[in-house]
């Protein structure tokens, strides 16, 4: 059994409509890879903010928790700001703050959207050094 041929007004009507849609979901590939990757960067700082609150619970200097935050992982140093607060006394509790500015990189949808700035915090009890 023979397939119908196609009629000479349908020709190229399947080129045509791929023509259309391609750069749709190539946009919506990207869009998804982008969001994927900002996914990964708010673990990045979340886990960034527990190893400096646990720095900052243990180590009075100043820049004990920003070193831990970037020893940690692979988040870039211009980047990055952090804040502790609540340290007082050997008793307590130290709240680490940090903010990311995110680079989305991706082509055409990161163009688009521009940088994103994310934000984690952890709270530790201080412990006494001695």
């Amino acid at each position: 059994m023979r397939a119908p041929a196609c009629r000479p007004e349908d020709r190229g009507q399947s080129t045509v409509e791929l023509a259309l849609l391609l750069p749709v979901v190539l946009v919506v590939i990207l869009t998804v890879v982008q969001v994927g990757l900002l996914g990964r960067d708010v673990v990045l700082v979340t886990h960034a903010a527990r190893e400096a609150a646990r720095a900052a619970a243990v180590d009075p200097s100043p820049g004990a928790a920003r070193r831990a935050a970037l020893a940690s992982s692979s988040l870039r140093s211009d980047r990055l700001s952090v804040s502790v607060t609540g340290r007082t006394g050997a008793s307590g509790r130290v709240r680490v703050t940090l903010a990311y500015r995110v680079p989305l990189r991706v082509p055409l949808v990161g163009s688009l959207l521009g940088d994103r700035t994310v934000h984690a915090s952890a709270t530790m009890r201080i412990e006494d050094p001695g």
